[in-house]
């Protein structure tokens, strides 16, 4: 492509996309997008980027499916995954399968840049007093049986011994602050 660093995005909001590939473009980085984990990995397979930043959750296969396959293509790849239903258990397994770091959602062009940065864990982080609310501490459980069960609410909502339609709206719902 160019001698500049190559960087794929993959999310299913367009317009999001859309915004991060030009904010990414005027700091130095060629960038290829996708909509999806099934045209995301051909354009892997095609360019091998050196950057990745891309969403968790999007029609079709898991974010998490190709941070794995990006990590096998080239370990050398630095992946940020970003999402607006951050959990800790996505992140941990993110993290796992070859992410580099983990970001929530909004997040800008300078935050992305920062996690490509970030290559070593910070001793120095606080760590809070307060313990996690019910509210939160549900929501964690449910994110953790959800990957368990690999996204299927059917099989997570009997897991749960919950109706699969409480368990729907439970999903639909923003996750609860922190």
């Amino acid at each position: 492509m160019s001698d500049l660093p190559l960087l794929l995005i993959v999310d299913d909001d367009a317009t999001f996309r859309r915004v991060l590939e030009k904010a990414m473009q005027r700091r130095g980085y060629a960038v290829l997008t996708a909509e999806n984990v099934v045209g995301a990995m051909s354009l892997a397979q095609q360019y091998s980027p050196e950057f990745a930043v891309i969403d968790l959750k999007m029609e079709g296969a898991s974010g998490l499916e190709l941070v794995k396959y990006l990590h096998q293509l080239d370990n050398q790849t630095r992946i940020v995954v970003l999402t607006g239903y951050a959990s800790i258990a996505t992140a941990v397994e993110a993290i796992k399968l070859g992410a580099t770091h983990y970001l929530a959602k909004p997040a800008n062009a300078d935050e992305v840049l920062a996690a490509f940065g970030k290559t070593e864990g910070n001793v120095e982080l606080a760590v809070s007093d307060n313990p996690l609310s019910v509210e939160r501490l549900e929501w964690e459980h449910i994110q953790r049986i959800l990957h368990q069960h690999e996204g299927n609410v059917s099989a997570t909502a009997r897991a749960l011994n919950m109706h699969r339609r409480t368990l729907q709206r439970k999903l639909a719902k923003y996750p609860v602050k922190i």
